[in-house]
């Protein structure tokens, strides 16, 4: 489309940019080369017009003065901030040179590949991984994989597949499609998703659901839009979300509200469950969560007597204790009460039209690499040897015993790191300091980025600027729909993750490689599956819905649509829903949940709360910022000027804390600087701060970085402490803390 002297084009967000999981459509305004506006795409079925700050703000990101447009390569010291401009060929045959060396002194497992957050990243990353031959791909610094992959790993071994909740979604004419049923009850658990757009989920459809009726329970230890509209609000002790799903599956069994049709056609181990959630009474839980008994008891009636019902949850379940099997209570919830497969219910989420962008599990690697490249990579990788379900779930190295091997070199040494989206140090990383102590010892470290953060300043010998999604070829199939990104416009000299590492990936691995010369031919072989190609998707308008079939709802259990065999039945050994979960147990797990303390909390260190009397919750999500992201956008920056922390009233009147006093946060890790913000939001005891704090603004170089260790509030957060599985528990939520005044000179 073209107004004027100004061409309109419709494309899909998947970072960078927005920094989100994305999906979102919008609409370029492009003039001479240059985005001069974005608006959102009202004829997009995801977004419907909708946007976010940080798309709206696409503009003064993309053309920063401080972003990187050029490779450069360190002169200096590492952490002096002294780098200088290359070429691409010079940056890549540096990338090339100094990994070759490395794989041909130590083994290609000597390289680390980190990324940040999902996003776009997982394809090119994992691709480039693979063709240099390394298995230790993962987000490095995020103790536990605590981000989502619980989730996945106990929706898979209890359905067979992943589920989401139903808003209409995976349907071209959403809420007005007549197969679509509105949730009568959407249960809200650990997630504010209006704040954010979490893991293929755009928040408002929650929104677009209560208009249409939906009742909300929310459960959170804070205060949020949500939680003041909501019909019961679950305010949970952080960390005891196990105990409290294994409460209200208690009620629902005792009560005898289960779906029994459903449980006794389609499930697998029922009675066992049932003889597990017997001592999680409610007025145990309660004592446990702190949760009122009537309102735990009431919440898990209203929620199984009102069908159909819908969970949405968010990363607070990964950051549990034992979180894989909190994710398998809660999900049980649904399954016990028939809301599976099912109009407004949780749906059965496939990748779109069978496309593989991103692969989440162990059977999509085959499918991608083939059994032989998944063996071999099993022998080396991280984590493996230690935890069954690392090995057997997904291609995940393990992040905690990852930073373990590179601090020690046992059992064997770690020498370089690829680092991609990923701001390890000021960003995801548990026990910062740490990260930061043993990643200086490496030979090498490429990082790949848009701006100078304290990971770069501190770490990188090579940095590789990236694109944003108006800069870039890529697609994308998480659930639904089906949609292409087309590059609009150039910045400088930057290249997009799948260039990046297509070109490296070429040159690790030439003859694996040979059938793509370009990254079009790679995304074209991967669409192939949907049978349509780049330049056919661009004539659909980028984005096509899934055809009725094995990835569009519903209730393809019982059409034989889920299985291999054909068979009616759900995607596990038993072929049903496994209450007992036959893959926890090959993974030497418990096969029923169970709750677990978190590490730090006044019943397991007593001695450590009276020191410490306050929980520290981190890892609220802000629509201004993308984890670390967007600081220094100014549009964004002067909404949220400072790092605040939530303080109760009750609570700062104990420490003689005023409102936008600047105070320390300190436990024996050390301390961190934040703005008291006094508010009724969290409960006296807790206190809520934002993760992914540093300054652009201030000196870069050693020692400062940034701010880096005044305001990165994972400095405090200890590790490892991770679930028995492998996945989860990283104590973002849940780490015990105090408050203390800010002396004259800042110390």
């Amino acid at each position: 489309m073209r107004t004027k002297d100004v061409d309109i084009f419709r494309t899909v967000t998947w970072s960078a940019g927005a920094g989100c999981h994305g999906n979102c459509g919008q609409k370029l305004y492009v003039k001479d080369n240059e985005v001069i506006k974005v608006e959102g795409d009202e004829d997009h079925p995801w977004n419907q017009g909708r946007s976010c700050p940080r798309v709206l703000a696409l503009k003064q990101y993309m053309y920063h003065p401080d972003r990187i447009t050029k490779p450069l390569k360190r002169i200096g010291k590492r952490g002096e901030g002294k780098f200088e401009e290359i070429t691409w060929e010079e940056a890549f045959d540096t990338c090339e040179d100094r990994l070759r060396e490395i794989k041909e002194k130590h083994g290609a497992e000597s390289v680390i590949f980190a990324q940040g957050t999902g996003r776009d990243i997982g394809g090119p990353i994992s691709f480039l991984a693979y063709s240099y031959g390394s298995p230790n791909w993962c987000q490095l610094g995020l103790s536990g994989q605590s981000c989502y992959t619980p989730r996945l790993g106990a929706m898979k071994a209890t359905v067979g597949d992943f589920i989401v909740a139903d808003c209409s979604q995976f349907l071209e004419k959403r809420y007005e499609d007549p197969e679509y049923e509105v949730p009568k009850v959407i249960m809200v658990w650990g997630n504010n998703p209006i704040t954010t757009c979490p893991d293929g989920f755009f928040g408002h459809w929650i929104v677009d659901c209560m208009k249409r009726g939906s009742k909300i329970i929310s459960v959170d230890p804070r205060h949020t839009w949500m939680t003041t509209r909501a019909s019961y609000h679950l305010q949970l002790r952080p960390g005891t979300d196990g105990a409290l799903a294994l409460g209200m599956l208690n009620v629902i069994i005792n009560e005898n509200i289960y779906d029994k049709d459903f449980v006794e056609k389609w499930t697998y181990g029922f009675d066992e469950l049932r003889e597990r959630v017997k001592s999680y009474t409610p007025a145990k839980v309660a004592e446990i969560t702190e949760v009122p008994e009537q309102m735990i008891v009431e919440a898990a009636k209203f929620f199984a007597c009102n069908s159909p019902a819908a969970v949405q949850w968010g990363v607070a379940v990964d950051m549990c204790p034992e979180a894989t099997t909190v994710a398998q209570a809660i999900t049980h919830l649904s399954c016990i009460t028939g809301n599976i497969d099912i109009p407004g219910g949780q749906v059965i989420a496939r990748p779109s039209h069978g496309v593989t962008t991103y692969p989440y599990t162990s059977e999509e690697l085959r499918g991608l690499y083939g059994d032989d490249v998944v063996k071999l990579m099993n022998e080396k990788r991280i984590g493996c040897d230690t935890y069954p379900m690392v090995k057997g779930f997904r291609g995940w190295a393990q992040p905690d015993m990852a930073i373990e091997q590179i601090a020690t070199g046992k059992p064997y040494p770690i020498k370089g790191a690829w680092i991609q989206t990923a701001n390890i140090l000021g960003g995801q990383a548990a026990r910062a300091k740490y990260h930061y102590d043993a990643l200086k010892k490496l030979d090498f470290i490429a990082v790949v980025d848009l701006f100078h953060n304290p990971t770069t300043m501190a770490l990188a010998d090579i940095v590789l600027p990236a694109a944003t999604f108006a800069e870039k070829d890529s697609f994308r199939s998480w659930w639904t729909p089906l949609s292409i990104i087309k590059k609009r416009v150039q910045v400088g000299e930057c290249k997009s993750d799948w260039e990046i590492n297509f070109e490296l990936a070429k040159r690790f691995n030439p003859e694996g490689l040979k059938q793509w010369d370009t990254v079009i031919d790679l995304i074209n072989s991967r669409l192939s599956v949907a049978g349509t190609n780049f330049d056919e998707m661009e004539q659909k308008g980028g984005w096509e819905m899934a055809p009725k079939g094995s990835t569009r709802p519903y209730r393809r259990h019982e059409r034989g649509l889920l299985r291999p065999d054909g068979k009616a039945g759900f995607f596990t050994e038993t072929g049903k829903i496994e209450l007992w979960s036959k893959a926890y147990e090959g993974w030497e797990i418990d096969p029923l949940p169970y709750f677990k303390e978190p590490p730090q909390s006044p019943v397991t260190t007593p001695e450590l709360f009276k020191k410490y009397p306050l929980i520290l919750i981190t890892g609220a999500r802000s629509n201004l910022f993308f984890h670390s992201e967007h600081r220094m956008v100014p549009w964004l920056r002067e909404k949220a000027k400072d790092p605040i922390v939530e303080i109760n009233p009750e609570t700062a009147v104990k420490y003689n804390i005023y409102d936008g006093e600047w105070i320390h946060i300190e436990n024996d890790l050390g301390k961190v600087k934040r703005k008291a913000q006094l508010t009724p939001k969290v409960k006296p005891g807790h206190i809520q701060t934002l993760h992914g704090w540093w300054l652009p603004e201030l000196n870069g170089p050693e020692p400062d970085l940034f701010g880096l260790w005044d305001y990165q509030i994972n400095k405090l957060v200890p590790g490892p402490q991770g679930s028995d599985s492998g996945f989860g528990g990283g104590q973002y939520k849940t780490t015990l803390v105090t408050l203390s005044k800010i002396k004259e000179g800042g110390v």
